[in-house]
């Protein structure tokens, strides 16, 4: 049994980590990562994400966000995001939505399938409103948990810089995981954009990148656990970033 004393020491250390992190990743990425159709009714997290892309070009991405979620029921999971956005020279804070939901019954069909609705508001900058929408995969084999999303992705708001309205993206995730031990498990992530959903770019002009992962989950007793996943996603495609470093932390309770 955790005291209380025990348990302000882990969330201390845990805010060591945030900070240390923080202070690698903001200088070093989109932090876009794979969602998972696991929903726990009742649980509360409290989330970081950051990442850090540098593109071929050499202009970097900086995205750092804190947010609060809650399982509401065994199928309705939503989460509120704040973040902060670094595009080149150009900033931008953002409010973000996300809402997933689980159709069936998790182990009931080959296919555990779900659904994902995600808002993101700009509240400074030049940033446009996006809506993410699309279904969500999740099977197990032995100890192999595998993940593909496909996401309709649609910016509204605002126009381009060539006055051309946005139109609807494409875009992929996919994941294989083995569970090794439930603080430790390792496996690939890949996320891939098209380009518009009913007429791809070509394939140098479409974005796509993969790596090693890594992902865990300590407990602290009394339905409190940190959580965590970070991968290296190297470009694949002449459009991609050259290398993206992303981690998610989550403080459950």
């Amino acid at each position: 049994m955790f005291s209380a004393r025990i348990i302000g020491n882990q969330l201390g250390n845990l805010v060591k980590i945030i900070l240390v992190l923080y202070v690698q990743f903001v200088y070093a990425g989109a932090a876009d990562y794979v969602y998972t159709t696991a929903i726990e009714q009742g649980e509360r997290e409290l989330g970081l994400k950051l990442g850090s892309a540098a593109p071929v070009d050499g202009s970097g991405q900086q995205v750092a966000g804190i947010g609060l979620g809650y399982g509401v029921t065994d199928h309705w999971f939503t989460e509120l995001y704040l973040k902060q956005e670094h595009n080149g020279g150009a900033r931008a804070t953002l409010a973000e939505w996300e809402n997933k939901w689980l159709l069936t019954e998790t182990g009931q069909y080959l296919l555990d399938l779900g659904m994902l609705a995600e808002l993101e508001v700009p509240l400074s900058g030049a940033a446009p409103w996006e809506l993410r929408v699309g279904p969500l995969l999740q099977t197990e084999i032995g100890k192999f948990q595998l993940n593909g999303n496909l996401l309709f992705v649609r910016a509204f708001g605002m126009k381009d810089e060539s006055g051309v309205p946005f139109s609807t993206n494409l875009a992929s995730q996919w994941q294989i995981k083995y569970r090794w031990k439930p603080s430790l498990e390792f496996g690939m992530q890949g996320l891939g954009e098209f380009g518009k959903w009913d007429s791809w770019s070509q394939p140098a002009a479409q974005s796509h990148r993969m790596g090693p992962a890594l992902f865990g989950k300590i407990s602290l007793g009394h339905r409190q656990a940190i959580k965590y996943n970070a991968a290296w996603l190297v470009g694949v495609s002449a459009a991609a970033p050259a290398h993206t470093l992303r981690t998610q932390l989550e403080y459950e309770f």
